[in-house]
């Protein structure tokens, strides 16, 4: 045996096929960007988002498998509220980050179940600033400054390594996302094909498309 559970292995393979998704976090702030690609010209760009807000002041996105993560974001939504319901306050982004952890975990030794095929950014804000973590489909979990998920993952880690410094503002965080997505990003980018989420101390927004068409503008 060489010490590696496979379906995990699998479950990362099919994270490492999605689409780039780009996290990074700065002194007043957290970005979250993704590719949104569609198969067809036909489809309705507005009837999904890959950025969803789980509170007012947590947002996420991920790389990997769509139906996985729906499910993934309904119980994070789900494990916030009962945060809320109990102690009257929004749940820290760090406890909410170790809950979803707890159950992508339980999913790789359960009888039954696979484990989830997707990883997650998830940005948030709190009293000490602002967060970034990942989650695996391990349910393992990590804090970052910045990082990259996805396809090209390791190109885009690179492109962030250079770019980043710890002085950075979030407007300069933001023109780091795109650029970073643009550097594996096939054709045209346009705010059809993007998403951002941004984290201020006034909580989690997705930008709207005209904000992202500024951004990209001014590129």
């Amino acid at each position: 045996p060489s010490g590696k559970l496979v379906q995990i292995e699998y479950a990362l393979a099919a994270v490492a096929a999605g689409s780039p998704s780009i996290g990074i976090k700065v002194a007043n702030g957290a970005v979250l960007a993704t590719e949104k690609k569609y198969k067809s010209l036909l489809y309705d760009e507005n009837s999904t988002h890959k950025i969803a807000r789980i509170t007012d002041k947590i947002g996420m996105i991920y790389s990997g498998m769509g139906p996985d993560y729906r499910v993934l974001l309904r119980k994070a939504r789900k494990l916030a509220q009962e945060y809320q319901m109990k102690y009257q306050d929004l749940i820290p982004t760090s406890q909410l980050v170790e809950k979803v952890a707890s159950v992508m975990q339980e999913y790789t030794q359960s009888g039954g179940v696979r484990p989830f095929g997707v990883s997650l950014l998830i940005a948030g804000t709190g009293d000490e600033g602002p967060y970034l973590y990942q989650c695996d489909p391990s349910g393992a979990y990590f804090a970052w400054k910045a990082t990259a998920l996805g396809r090209n993952h390791v190109n885009g880690k690179t492109f962030l390594e250079k770019r980043y410094n710890e002085e950075m503002e979030l407007e300069d965080a933001i023109h780091t996302a795109i650029l970073t997505l643009k550097e594996s990003f096939d054709g045209q980018m346009t705010e059809d094909n993007i998403e951002i989420g941004v984290v201020n101390s006034s909580g989690f927004n997705r930008l709207t498309p005209s904000e992202v068409k500024d951004y990209l503008a001014a590129i």
